[in-house]
């Protein structure tokens, strides 16, 4: 079950990685509007290269938010599986990475 736990830890970590770097597009994005338009060619130039970067970056994200929280569900799944169909493995499992931490904890 400790498992289980990992893995929505992990998936609640890729979500928040996420979320902050759609805070971070998304800022720069309102500095691209905040700039306003300029009858500068090399500025019009480089605000088109970073709203392309921007959208491509946006694009990549969510197929990668999509991959980790996929990821993270199946390996939950499975995991879940495995106590379910193994419980004194994981039992025991356990009781090793206990007793493991004691010991180590009791050393200090």
């Amino acid at each position: 079950m400790a498992f289980i736990h990992t893995s929505d830890r992990t998936a609640a970590s890729a979500e928040a990685l996420a979320r902050d770097f759609k805070n971070v597009v998304s800022d720069a994005e309102e500095l691209l509007r905040a700039l306003g338009k300029d009858g500068n060619a090399e500025l019009d130039e480089m605000r088109t290269r970073v709203r392309a970067s921007l959208d491509q970056a946006r694009d990549r994200l969510g197929e990668l938010q999509s991959s980790v929280v996929g990821g993270a569900k199946a390996a939950a799944g499975a995991t879940d599986e495995y106590v379910h169909h193994n419980p004194w493995a994981a039992v025991g499992f356990s009781v090793v990475v206990g007793g493991l931490i004691g010991y180590l904890i009791g050393r200090r």
